[in-house]
């Protein structure tokens, strides 16, 4: 039996992984049977915990039990997006017996935590904090039923139950971490309960990190400060107090910023978003300096052994051979879900990730006569899948899925896939050639997807931001947009220029590359397996955040 009252992880330590750690974040992809995710956040944090797992890392996770998860993705009558939010039930998570309450809204509210042992999926131990529980109120049961609720009391409630829910679990588990380390700053109210426990801010500094995956300053959470009072938000501490802490004056209380200002140490997810975020918080006194810790994937759960088998071995009719049938295998997944049957031997282009207006999921469609003749071709014949989900209440990203929908049922080799999770997320990067990328520079943090595309044997299209700019060699492991001088263009001016050179590089190099000398594409393909691996493993990530964040 675990001991919950004195927890330890329940593997040996290496010693130069020995800090003591704790990992919060809102979202934890750790493997298909749990969905409690919803986008990138979400696979970072799984890949973390994985190898975390691997390399015996003394780090725990604490996250949420999201008993509707973020929702279901299915289809109306014509197709279109319909979400749908089901009861979660999991046998395999294990009823610690903890149970403690927190104030929420000046109401004492249940929180039972749950845990998740290491050894069921690999991956460091995680403990996940419900409400839903026959001792509190609906309301208060239902602050854990859906992961990002749209209502902004219950978004605020639900940041209290990870941040100062969270830290107070720490101490009924007695792990007592050297370092509380935030994954974005949804759990950003834990510093009001650590400055209960440790009795001031230079104490609770000392012991923080904070993880940033915001590239710009409106994309903060921020609050107005006497919502978050009424809520309890500030566990005790008045809002002058909090202002004095924070050095925020007037109404509205900045989650980040805060966290920032807490934090003995901080980090952006890319090269790039370093810089971004060195530049967004550069005016702003008492915050520490920004490092960039470049976000990665695992390979033991996302890659193609078999593929990387091959590769190393030099057998490069088995390495072909193995990617047609990844290929023929998951288009039974998109024929079953679309009735569109798809040619493995054709260049298939997947364009699969959380749905933003940023991320352009549409872009190659928006010029229609273009994409009508890209469709039709018959020298270089295409297919293109498309899968994501948008927030529900996003009635932009909602529209554009729906569009695509539509636009679908002219073209047998075009299809739109629901259910974006993870076991549909790997068979769609083995059923890619080229994984498509198009987000509007500098908006992506990192982006993880193209990591592990790659770990499947597509190569990467991308415009250039995010962690695509540490690996591109255009031309010999993926292919870039170039980047011209996009501060001094409009969005529809950048758009253009964008959607130009995307048909651009695909019909003079992608294509006849594809099609007329398939070893240059090979290289191409193997070059980005192993660059992928060689740097963006979550491995190196995970040792990285010990070596810059956690450690003094």
């Amino acid at each position: 039996m675990t001991d919950f009252k004195n927890f330890q992880v329940p593997y040996p330590v290496a010693p130069e992984y020995s800090t003591k750690t704790a990992y919060f974040s809102m979202e934890f992809a750790i493997h298909q049977p749990l969905k409690i995710y919803s986008g990138g956040l979400g696979f970072l944090s799984g890949s973390h915990l994985r190898s975390a797992y691997e390399l015996k890392q003394n780090l725990i996770g604490i996250g949420i039990l999201w008993k509707y998860g973020y929702y279901d993705q299915s289809r109306n009558q014509d197709q279109t997006l319909k979400p749908e939010w089901y009861e979660k039930l999991y046998s395999f998570l294990e009823d610690t017996g903890i149970k403690y309450q927190i104030t929420v809204h000046d109401v004492p509210v249940w929180i039972k935590a749950y845990y998740l042992a290491p050894t069921i999926f690999n991956a460091a131990p995680l403990f996940l904090l419900s409400t839903d529980t026959p001792e509190n109120d609906y309301l208060s049961q239902t602050i854990t039923h859906k992961l990002y609720d749209s209502d902004t009391a219950a978004k605020i409630a639900q940041c209290m139950i990870l941040g100062i829910g969270g830290a107070r679990l720490l101490d009924e588990l007695n792990f007592n971490p050297d370092v509380y380390h935030l994954n974005e700053a949804h759990g950003v109210s834990s510093v009001f309960h650590l400055m209960q426990k440790f009795g001031s801010k230079e104490e609770v500094k000392k012991r923080l990190v904070f993880t940033t995956h915001t590239p710009e300053e409106a994309g903060n959470e921020k609050h107005d400060y006497y919502l978050l009072n009424k809520m309890s938000f500030f566990n005790g501490f008045t809002v002058d107090q909090v202002k004095e802490l924070t050095g925020m004056k007037g109404d509205i209380f900045n989650h980040s910023l805060a966290a920032l200002r807490f934090a003995r140490k901080a980090n952006g997810v890319s090269r790039l978003h370093g810089q971004v975020s060195r530049e967004m918080w550069k005016d702003y006194p008492d915050i520490p300096e920004i490092t960039h810790i470049t976000n990665s994937q695992n390979y033991k759960y996302w890659a193609d052994k078999q593929l990387y088998n091959f590769e190393k071995t030099g057998d490069q009719a088995a390495f072909d051979d193995r990617k047609r049938y990844l290929k023929k295998r998951a288009f039974e997944i998109v024929a079953d879900q679309t009735g569109q049957l798809l040619d493995p031997d054709v260049l298939t282009i997947v364009w699969a990730r959380r749905f933003a207006s940023y991320k352009r999921a549409e872009l190659i469609t928006r010029d229609l006569r273009r994409f009508d003749a890209l469709m039709k071709k018959t020298k270089y014949p295409i297919q293109i899948i498309w899968a994501g989900k948008p927030y529900p209440l996003d009635y932009g990203a909602v529209s554009v899925f729906n569009q695509l929908v539509h636009l679908s049922k002219n073209y047998p080799n075009m299809a739109v896939c629901v259910g974006y999770e993870l076991t549909l997320s790997k068979r769609l990067k083995q059923a890619s050639d080229i994984w498509l990328n198009n987000p509007r520079v500098p908006r992506e943090a990192s982006g993880t997807s193209g990591m592990t595309a790659s770990m499947n044997g597509s190569v990467n299209f991308s415009t250039y931001d995010g962690w695509i700019c540490e690996f591109a060699d255009h031309g010999k492991n993926c292919f870039i947009v170039p980047s011209p001088n996009y501060a001094s263009m409009n969005i529809q001016e950048q758009d253009e220029y964008d959607l130009n050179k995307l048909y651009e590089i695909l019909e003079k190099e992608i294509l006849p590359t594809y099609y007329e000398d398939k070893d240059k594409w090979r290289k191409i393909v193997q070059k980005g397996m192993t660059d992928v691996v060689g740097y963006f493993e979550s491995n190196r990530m995970a040792k990285e955040y010990y070596e810059l964040m956690y450690k003094g």
